[in-house]
């Protein structure tokens, strides 16, 4: 599951292609649009309650903004902080050293297990490969995750990673696949929710019993205290994170906030976009470590403060509102694009439109894939009205098809983004050029748009060459019979202003 680290994502065509087999997949798409369209249903009408939902979302925008026009400030405090309370603070430039880090603490701890909460951060960065290959088995926590995991697939939404799979599916995976990981799925199993869900809780208890080391994310981080927080609706996360000795949290730099106040803004907006309830059933905050044989959390803490191209999307201007995510996957529950095409097809964990504009960030659009992405839309619009910070997606969208189109791509190299001129634009820049030519000579665009017209009768209906692509799912318009300014001098008598 790896994404940046160079595994399974990288190496994928490109988005249309990959999303070719996934539009013809009847089971795919009905799972797709029952999950999204319910979800969807729900929220609109969580929001509704809401009567200052407005406010809110400009709130958490402007909370985002001055964090990240501030982050140096604020990840000093947060080491000081987390530091003071008694945790260790790691930088970590890329997914290498990342995953060389989590690695190494665990091994420093002699064990060769792990229990995870869901994290996207260490599915971005392919953590638990990288702890496989050091002998290290991790074990996900959170159902879907879990489902995930024992069908050896990748996930594909950000809150339902396996929002692609339906009931019966996850029978067959629970019965094959448990007894190779623990313990097995009860004989008889059906595909009852309710016996679906037992039999991952009776798998599970054994391994938080069991576990020394935990491994989390952050929803959030609060730079005040160096509190970190994570909300979930299962109850696994809270038992990762309050029954191990030992908790390691790899975390995004952009996941910070500066106060408790200002938590208290996501604490409204988060889930309700998420999962449409009117607040987190689990919403597990810890600072530091327990000192306390009898309580609760850790006694040794550590937090991996992850950067894996984040620095890089700050200092676009348009494009660093993506860090801004709160990663509650509204966006993708009203894109008619994931609904139809799922999430694997944008070979990514970030899948939808938020996708669509962190990945070519975060990893460069030197491969097929990245540089397809920021073309994986319609451009409707509706991904940022359901934004709770108000990222304009669209907006972005247009933003990074500009530097595909002009050949502006940038690939990762270790901790540095080289740019490089794109393959495969040659033929539209020599258009551009060519109608920067015309447009600058008004006597040849006229004598041009004339002989359009008097052709038109034999102009092609399907554009030649590398033009297909685009006439093939597009009218090409008609030349008129007349240009607009021949019509212009005969109706006006006048000259049609050319200079």
């Amino acid at each position: 599951m790896s994404g940046t680290s160079g595994g399974t994502y990288l190496g994928m065509p490109a988005f249309p292609e990959a999303a070719h087999d996934a539009v013809r997949d009847t089971t795919l798409r009905g799972n797709l649009r029952h999950a999204t369209h319910t979800i969807r249903a729900k929220r609109a009408h969580a929001v509704a309650e809401v009567s200052d939902w407005a406010e809110l979302r400009e709130a958490g925008k402007r909370i985002k903004d001055h964090t990240l026009r501030h982050l140096d400030r604020y990840l000093v405090q947060v080491e000081e902080t987390v530091t003071a309370a008694g945790g260790t603070v790691h930088w970590a430039a890329d997914a290498e050293e990342a995953n060389r880090i989590v690695a190494g603490l665990v091994r420093e701890t002699g064990e060769s297990e792990v229990v995870k909460v869901k994290s996207m951060a260490t599915q971005e960065i392919g953590l638990n490969e990288a702890l496989e290959a050091e002998g290290i088995r991790a074990y996900e926590t959170d159902l879907a995750e879990l489902i995930v995991q024992l069908g050896k697939d990748r996930p594909s939404h950000i809150l339902v990673p396996a929002i692609h799979r339906n009931r019966g599916e996850i029978r067959e995976i629970f019965a094959r696949e448990m007894s190779e990981w623990g313990r097995p799925a009860p004989e008889g199993l059906t595909d009852s929710p309710a016996e679906l869900a037992e039999a991952a809780r009776l798998h599970l208890r054994e391994k938080f019993l069991r576990a020394k080391v935990g491994i989390s994310g952050a929803n959030f981080v609060v730079a005040e205290t160096g509190t970190l927080v994570v909300v979930e609706s299962e109850g696994n996360g809270r038992m990762c994170l309050t029954l191990p000795e030992t908790l390691i949290s790899v975390v995004g730099i952009e996941k910070i906030v500066p106060t408790w106040r200002d938590l208290e803004v996501f604490l409204q907006t988060l889930p309700r976009s998420s999962t449409a309830e009117r607040m987190n059933p689990y919403t597990s905050m810890w600072t530091g470590t327990s000192d306390s044989d009898r309580a609760d959390g850790p006694r040794t803490f550590h937090l991996v403060l992850l950067d894996n191209g984040r620095t890089d999307t700050l200092a676009d201007e348009v494009g660093r509102q993506a860090l801004r995510c709160i990663r509650c996957s509204a966006c993708l529950n009203v894109c008619p694009v994931y609904e139809r095409a799922g999430g694997h097809a944008y070979g990514s964990v970030y899948p939808g439109p938020i996708g669509a504009i962190l990945s070519p960030q975060l990893r460069g659009t030197g491969s097929e894939i990245d540089a397809s992405l920021p073309y994986a839309s319609s451009l409707c619009g509706a991904c940022y009205e359901v934004c709770p910070v108000a990222i304009d997606i669209p907006e972005v969208l247009v933003h990074l098809r500009e530097r595909v189109a002009q050949g502006g791509t940038a690939t990762r190299e270790g901790a540095k983004v080289v740019l490089r001129p794109a393959k495969g634009h040659a033929a539209e820049r020599a258009a551009m050029r060519a109608a920067r030519w015309a447009f600058g000579r008004p006597g040849a665009l006229r004598a041009g748009q004339r002989l359009a017209s008097r052709t038109r009768r034999l102009h092609p209906r399907t554009l030649p060459g590398p033009g297909r692509a685009w006439s093939e799912s597009r009218d090409l318009p008609p030349v008129p019979a007349e240009p607009f300014r021949d019509w212009w001098r005969r109706t006006n008598g006048g000259e049609d202003g050319a200079k």
